[in-house]
């Protein structure tokens, strides 16, 4: 593959992709984003994308890109120097390697709704470990709400580990209308609540509500849901981080649908 090298910050290439490095709505309106790492790069080719540009840092060895650049097909290879690297990467210590790729819109699996609803996760870390979770307990869809970072930020890609390559994406939902036609049992996980969470049948069509890190839900959002419920704590700490009660609530349902 033939490298092109840039060398200015007003070349039109770096300029579209510091648009898509730092902006959500050219994203959108691109309905492209900046793959950061060859193990993102891995994942998006394993879940069928072709990568419209690979990036590569002057001082990353070509020769451990050959393998991955091998099974882009007609994608354009460019090198830029460090310093401008830097500025793309979502991260202190860069990868040496970038993709621009198209989103991905996986098909909706054809199964019992397991489906994760997050209302206004602002933190891209936490959404992307939230998406991450969901896909690998199989969800069959995430919806997201219109105060939810944007699940194709670099960021979010990064704490989601490929899962948004694999895992439906239903953005800039009203949370509260899309539970009122959901047909299935619809937890909202809410500390206050008397039901405890393990007390209930988790193996139907399931959507599991998980709110802001700070605010959490919405009383719309609890008043949508069928049921309200807590994660039981035997320990002296108040909550559980939000990805990490979603995780709690997905997986507990999982164990209920094997056995």
């Amino acid at each position: 593959m033939t490298e092109t090298a840039i060398t200015s910050r007003d070349n039109p290439i770096f300029k579209r992709l510091k648009k898509l490095a730092e902006s959500a709505r050219a994203r959108r309106e691109a309905r492209m984003t900046l793959l950061d790492s060859e193990h993102l790069l891995t994942a998006y080719l394993d879940a069928g994308g072709q990568p419209h540009t690979l990036v590569r840092a002057a001082s990353f060895d070509a020769g451990k890109l050959a393998a991955l650049a091998a099974r882009c097909q007609q994608t354009k290879a460019i090198v830029l120097p460090d310093a401008l690297f830097a500025e793309l990467s979502p991260v202190a210590t860069p990868s040496g390697v970038l993709a621009e790729a198209a989103w991905l819109n996986p098909p909706v699996i054809d199964a019992t709704p397991l489906v994760i609803v997050l209302e206004d996760i602002q933190d891209p870390g936490n959404l992307g470990a939230m998406l991450r979770t969901g896909a690998a307990a199989g969800a069959t869809l995430a919806v997201l709400s219109k105060g939810c970072h944007d699940p194709w930020s670099p960021k979010a890609l990064r704490g989601g580990q490929g899962a948004q390559f694999v895992l439906p994406l239903q953005g800039g939902v009203d949370v509260a209308a899309w539970l009122n036609a959901f047909a299935g049992l619809s937890v909202a996980l809410a500390l206050a609540e008397d039901s405890d969470f393990y007390a209930l049948d988790l193996g139907g069509s399931l959507a599991l509500v998980a709110g802001n890190e700070g605010a959490g839900l919405t009383a719309a959002v609890c008043e949508a849901a069928k049921v309200r419920a807590h994660i039981p704590m035997t320990g002296r700490i108040e909550s559980l981080n939000a990805s990490a009660a979603l995780a709690v609530a997905v997986f507990e349902a999982v164990r209920q649908r094997r056995t």
